[in-house]
């Protein structure tokens, strides 16, 4: 148990030092991050979030200010929304993805109180869909590659 202990106290010195280099210094926060959990965090944070991936990165912040919003944290709004900027964001898609966030939790509310029956929208919402791609001109209908309906 020492040893793994010891080894989990030098890989998070290393998560730490690289935390430095990427933002100069470690956020006060994430040293409170519990050790048995901080590499997890920081594996996912780098990998993820701010990592060169297929949604690109203001995308991912553009998304991660909605959810914030809709959770009510003050600290990821911060966050998203400076780092949304960071990776070019204007004040206009910032306002949009505030306010498809909002769009998006009163429908969710809404159906969800309704008790709407789910088989039901998913039938709807996927002949919709189809409707809407017949209509649409052929070169835009490409799916993306391995996309399907995933509910």
């Amino acid at each position: 148990m020492a040893m793994v202990e010891k080894s989990r106290q030098q890989r998070n010195a290393e998560i730490r030092s690289e935390i430095q280099k990427m933002f100069g210094s470690v956020p006060s926060w994430v040293e409170e991050i519990p050790d048995s959990a901080l590499e997890g965090f920081w594996t996912t944070m780098r990998d993820l979030q701010l990592a060169e991936t297929a949604i690109p990165n203001k995308y991912k912040e553009l998304i991660g200010l909605g959810v914030s919003g809709a959770t009510r944290c003050k600290y990821c709004t911060l966050f998203h929304t400076e780092a949304a900027k960071l990776f070019g964001a204007t004040d206009e898609e910032i306002r949009e993805a505030a306010m498809m966030a909002a769009h998006t939790m009163a429908a969710s509310t809404f159906v969800n109180a309704m008790q709407t029956d789910y088989e039901q929208f998913r039938k709807e919402t996927l002949d919709a869909i189809a409707y809407v791609k017949k209509q649409m001109p052929q070169q835009t209908q490409q799916p993306a590659p391995g996309s399907r309906a995933h509910a």
